[in-house]
């Protein structure tokens, strides 16, 4: 297959491919009316002809033209432009992909309910596509996967996967102890994924209901399952999920962070031998494969080989990978056929297919962390973010299919146990009625960009191209503003498509007078100023704190000309943020016209704040 011009599959940032994007909706609208027409035609219609002549009738239809013209106008004033090829640099949002909008607005028409198969034919048909198309991009060859509302739908559902095998050795303990004689409970707590899998093979299926009325769903022993280890750049839903589960939050340990922002190894190592020398268990790990707010990819292969030596001492943890920022990332490796290729062949890959045009920006070790998360139990992927299509759609990947039958729930008037998946979806997954739209949306985009290097490889490494070159361009700003030089530093150079840095002017002695400059350039940057339709730049902010960070960042403050006692005195520092999505800049006109227009714009409020 020949490589996709992405840009054909989005309306354009001035609606350049709208009339295209008009002629499908039409067609499909059209196609929904004539499906509803030629259905029983001989029957009597529900809406008489004299019916719609009636003065309450025209009222309530005009009635619904002026509050569709409300909701235009509301909208118009009140939504972020991050469609623009090169003025909104901020959240994760940007141009959704014009298949995915229409499969969402087309399937919308039927109002499919992805619980089941009698309520969603097609979509759920689509949804387990879909879910066999994230157990092929994780390299889940024996896997699973399926839609979820979102990323944190997901990371909850992970965790419950892990609580639930964690607590399936105490329940045979308890219910059939012959089963698993002659174990303590600490190897009980230490058996792996399949090991547990295979004992519940040998199970009847009554046998497989009891043990599970004995697991943590009863409630019972959740407290001795062990610890839950998310790193310093966790996504806030860690915590809401450790709640809702019954985990509790004293069960999750924090682990430190490098300067780059991955998960420090040597601070997990030593933590995780602690735990085994004291025979603390850990009910699981969470890794993280594009953080949400520094673009930094975890060394997953080094965390699999210390479970992989821990394992051998007896101690074995359950690893989830929070991939629902960097997960698409993964069509970077694989080839047209299919084939996640060795890391020595990457490079002329890339320059075969066109992406990467300036170096090579995957490193090694990025390469590395991406590939190893095959070995992991089970990974969040958001395709609203990276597979650019709308909200809402999270989703998960299980590397073994067979996983989903210990969290399994069963509503007899849903569902037929009898009867294979896809009509069995509900009763596998956390939520019950969703919008089939979603999987429809989300088909369509895989069928127009397929996950490989041809179609969203070359998507994302635009972004990621263009987010090297942004930084880049931060790293020489430098503006005399009011008689003040004030620089640009970005905050290092990302595994991602990720970018954050500040302006500090050089005068500037405390860390507060920096923090305060940027949260001034955030208010006059985003939807705080007002105007958003008219903002010539559009950017986003976060704040690294010594209580969510430790000293991570005390590399960056230290190129920022202060020293450690300043960060401990201070504590917190505020930081511009821009998730570079876009799939138009890699163009160098482009990219040259709007960091010009971005550095004037930098330059007037710089002269606003520091004048003001």
């Amino acid at each position: 297959m020949s490589d996709i011009d992405y840009r054909a599959l989005f309306i354009g940032d001035q609606a350049e491919n709208g009339p295209i994007f008009k002629e499908l909706l039409e067609k499909l609208v059209d196609e929904h009316i004539g499906w509803r027409q030629n259905y029983m035609p001989g029957d009597r219609p529900g809406i008489a002809v004299h019916d719609k002549s009636m003065p309450e009738y025209e009222a309530a239809q005009e009635r619904m033209r002026e509050v569709m013209s409300e909701l235009s106008q509301r909208l118009r004033a009140g939504s972020v432009p991050w469609n623009s090829a090169g003025r909104y640099w901020g959240h994760m949002n940007a141009e959704t992909l014009m298949p995915a909008i229409l499969a969402y607005t087309f399937a919308m028409l039927w109002n499919p309910n992805n619980v089941a198969l009698e309520s969603s034919m097609a979509t759920s048909k689509m949804e387990a596509e879909v879910g066999a198309d994230f157990a092929k991009l994780f390299g889940f060859d024996e896997g699973w996967g399926h839609i979820s509302a979102d990323g944190s739908i997901a990371n909850l559902e992970g965790l419950w996967y892990a609580r639930s095998l964690k607590s399936i050795p105490l329940a045979l303990a308890e219910t059939l102890p012959e089963t698993v004689a002659g174990k303590s409970e600490w190897e009980l707590l230490n058996m792996s994924v399949e090991e547990i899998l295979d004992l519940l093979d040998t199970l009847t299926p009554e046998q497989y209901d009891e043990v599970k009325g004995a697991s943590s769903r009863s409630g019972r022993n959740i407290n001795r399952l062990g610890k839950w280890l998310v790193p310093e750049t966790k996504h806030y839903s860690w915590l809401k999920a450790a709640d809702i589960i019954g985990v509790g939050l004293d069960q999750l340990v924090a682990i430190p962070v490098s300067d780059n922002y991955r998960m420090d190894i040597e601070a997990l190592t030593k933590i995780v031998e602690e735990m085994a020398q004291s025979r603390t268990p850990i009910l699981g790990l969470v890794t993280v494969v594009g953080t949400t707010e520094e673009g930094a990819v975890d060394e997953v292969d080094k965390i699999i080989a210390l479970r992989d030596r821990m394992r051998a001492s007896g101690l074995y943890f359950y690893i989830h990978c929070d991939a629902a920022y960097g997960g698409y990332a993964r069509s970077l490796f694989f080839d047209t056929d299919g084939r996640f290729v060795d890391y020595p062949e990457l490079s002329e890959l890339h320059q075969s297919h066109g992406i990467f045009s300036r170096d090579l920006l995957v490193s090694e070790e990025v390469y590395a962390g991406f590939k190893a998360i095959s070995q992991v139990e089970s990974v969040t992927v958001d395709p609203h973010k990276m597979g650019y299509v709308p909200y809402a759609a999270g989703g998960i990947a299980i590397r073994l299919k067979k996983m989903r039958n210990v969290i399994s729930y069963f509503a007899p008037y849903v569902f037929d146990k009898g009867v294979v998946a896809p009509d069995m979806l509900g009763a596998f997954t956390l939520e019950g009625s969703r919008a089939g739209a979603t999987a429809a949306s989300v088909w369509a985009a895989h069928r127009c960009l397929p996950l490989d290097v041809s179609g969203y490889g070359r998507l994302i490494a635009s972004g990621m191209q263009t987010a090297h070159r942004f930084r880049d361009f931060l790293a020489d700003l430098k503006f005399t503003v009011a008689g003040r030089v004030v620089r640009a530093f970005p905050l290092h150079d990302p595994d991602f498509n990720m970018v954050d840095w500040v302006f500090k002017a050089d005068d500037m002695t405390t860390l507060e007078e920096v923090n305060d400059l940027n949260q001034k350039m955030y208010d006059l940057s985003s939807y705080l100023a007002g105007h958003e339709y008219n903002n010539i730049f559009i950017t986003s902010h976060t704040t690294f704190s010594r209580q969510d960070y430790g000293d991570s960042p005390a590399k960056f403050i230290h190129s920022l000309g202060f020293d450690d006692s300043e960060w401990g005195r201070v504590k917190s520092v505020t930081l511009l943020r821009a998730s570079i999505l876009d799939p138009y800049l890699n163009s160098n006109e482009l990219f040259s016209y709007y960091t010009t227009a971005i550095e004037a714009a930098f330059n007037e409020r710089l002269s606003e704040v520091l004048s003001g």
